[in-house]
């Protein structure tokens, strides 16, 4: 029940996810294992530099009125940069984007990037 209530958060543009659900949601990505999509190497190459920021900061759990904050940028240009990466990723949300960055390397547990 929790980790249903916590995807709509998420899913709503909000960063309420425990880390003890995070972890259990990168492993279980992580076991299930990609479709057929480009290596992720090539995939996150296609970011600019500052998508790249604000997906190290939404997969650290950071709430898109705390990335603007974090970036000194509007809380819409975090959306919009958020669904251009979503895009550009081929993912379904934030939480498949948070996964995305641990599993190529951009974010580590327990070790901020920026």
């Amino acid at each position: 029940m929790q980790l249903a209530e916590a995807v709509r958060i998420v899913s709503a543009g909000e960063a309420l996810l425990s880390p003890g659900i995070t972890m259990r949601l990168i492993a279980e990505f992580s076991r299930q294992g990609g479709t057929s999509r480009p290596p992720a190497q090539v995939r996150i190459a296609e970011l600019t530099a500052r998508e790249t920021e604000v997906l190290a900061l939404v997969a650290q759990g950071l709430s898109n009125a705390e990335v603007a904050e974090a970036l000194v940028l509007a809380e819409q240009t975090i959306k919009t940069h958020m669904g251009r990466i979503l895009q550009k990723l081929r993912l379904r949300d934030r939480t498949q984007a948070a996964v995305f960055a641990y599993e190529t390397g951009l974010v580590t547990p327990g070790r901020t990037h920026l």
